[in-house]
């Protein structure tokens, strides 16, 4: 059976949805948000093919609303349709530079919301199409990249744990998490495959600190916080998204939802969502860990300490979806167990 493919409407005005409803219910599956925040959460929880998106709301417009769907690894790639009652030339360069894909004046032509609706709803399928044929032509250039994260990876774990499987356990953590936060499997992957990089700045650490059996003196724990910056200076700036990512999740994962973390005591949602994510896989897997510093952790004392630090430590949605997917976080435990 054909299934419709869905439209958010975002507009604070009646007439306005009204409007673009009458239009496009025919052929469309309809959901409506009436405020930037409204949509930023059905976005997230329901993934719509395609948004049309006003520009002047209350609180958050619409400018605000495209710029946090595109940085959300969940939503980022929805094609998003401005319509709105600003026409000049400024307004619409401003929206298609910050990742609309389209604009459309108000007062609106039934015709032209349908035609431009139906043309990127076929681009974005093609795109889709493409990218899937072009990752399978360099599926083993990827690869191979992959694993010399992952051995870079383990050369740091290495420092500090015998084994070096605190990152194998962390890559699948992660990816399970993002699964259960709701990324696509694309996502997912992507954080799977750097995550393991996110402790490389170790390599700059002296081993007499990171080895160092009894509590760090405090001026020895400035120099591991250091690790954050040293790990996103190795990485360096790339074009690519692997190795992009991959910085911000060396220099972000030890900051905390709360701002007290390090090294730039980022709160909430200004730390980026792959480094939040592998903050709680690390702790996790370090606490359930044997240490120079420290005995391992009971598991269930651990999962104790994750539902304590919700709000605190780590972002309360994060830790939903990890304990979401506790059957697999167990699974990987005993996979890839010292």
């Amino acid at each position: 059976m054909y299934k419709k493919q869905t439209v958010l409407i975002v507009d604070d005005t009646p007439d306005s949805i009204e409007i673009l409803e009458g239009v496009l219910n025919e052929t469309y599956h309809i959901k409506v948000a009436k405020s930037g925040e409204m949509a930023l959460k059905i976005a997230e929880k329901t993934s719509p093919d395609i948004i049309l998106l006003d520009i002047v709301m209350p609180h958050m417009d619409g400018y605000e609303v495209c710029k946090r769907l595109k940085s959300n690894p969940v939503t980022k790639g929805i094609p998003i349709i401005f319509v709105s009652a600003k026409g000049d030339a400024f307004n619409e360069a401003r929206g298609l530079e910050i990742g609309a894909v389209d604009y459309i004046t108000k007062p609106i032509s039934a015709s032209i919301v349908l035609s431009r609706v139906k043309t990127h709803l076929s681009l974005y399928s093609q795109s889709k199409a493409l990218e899937f044929q072009v990752a399978e032509k360099t599926k083993e250039l990827t690869e191979t990249r992959i694993e010399i994260i992952r051995r870079l990876g383990m050369a740091a774990e290495f420092r500090d744990n015998e084994t070096g499987m605190h990152i194998y356990r962390v890559s699948e953590f992660c990816k399970t998490i993002a699964l259960h936060y709701g990324f696509p499997e694309s996502e997912a992957e992507l954080l799977r495959n750097v995550s393991p990089m996110h402790d490389i700045g170790k390599l700059g650490v002296p081993d007499s600190i990171l080895q160092k059996p009894g509590k760090l003196t405090e001026e020895e724990f400035d120099i591991v916080k250091k690790h954050t910056i040293i790990g996103a200076t190795i990485i360096g700036d790339h074009k690519s998204d692997l190795l992009r990512t991959a910085k911000v999740v060396a220099l972000e994962h030890h900051e905390r939802w709360d701002g007290k973390g390090y090294p730039r005591g980022l709160v909430g949602i200004e730390t980026n969502l792959f480094a939040r994510i592998t903050a709680l896989a690390d702790v996790f897997d370090a606490l359930t860990s044997k240490r120079p510093y420290k005995e391992a952790w009971k598991t269930e004392e651990a999962l104790i300490y994750i539902r304590q630090e919700s709000g605190k430590h780590f972002d309360p949605k994060v830790v939903e979806a990890f304990f979401k997917g506790i059957d697999r976080i167990y699974e990987i435990q005993d996979r890839y167990k010292e």
